[in-house]
């Protein structure tokens, strides 16, 4: 998921690797469809803190927000759950 752009031929690294501690910003739905780079972020942090943020939200208001990620694009409230569930998703600190 996160195929940053090496800087001696510019193309993508192309790894499985997901980049949990990217920066990433939770923003309302519909700036982000409606600005080309996305609107005022409510919150920022690491993609991994924003997807538990996310995950918080009554589930019947989580379809009104976003989360972009820096370097990537932007996740639904659905991709970001199915990324919850992974095996791989970090334990949110005490």
């Amino acid at each position: 998921m996160s195929d940053h752009p090496s800087t001696t031929q510019g193309t993508g690294n192309h790894s499985d690797e997901t980049a949990w501690d990217d920066r990433a910003s939770i923003l309302p739905a519909v700036q982000d469809a409606r600005i080309p780079d996305g609107g005022v972020p409510l919150m920022r942090g690491t993609f991994a803190e924003m997807i538990h943020r996310l995950a918080m939200l009554p589930e019947e208001d989580r379809a009104g927000y976003v989360i972009a990620k820096a370097g990537d694009r932007s996740y639904t409230a659905e991709e970001a759950m199915a990324l919850a569930s992974r095996p791989d998703f970090p334990a949110q600190d005490p």
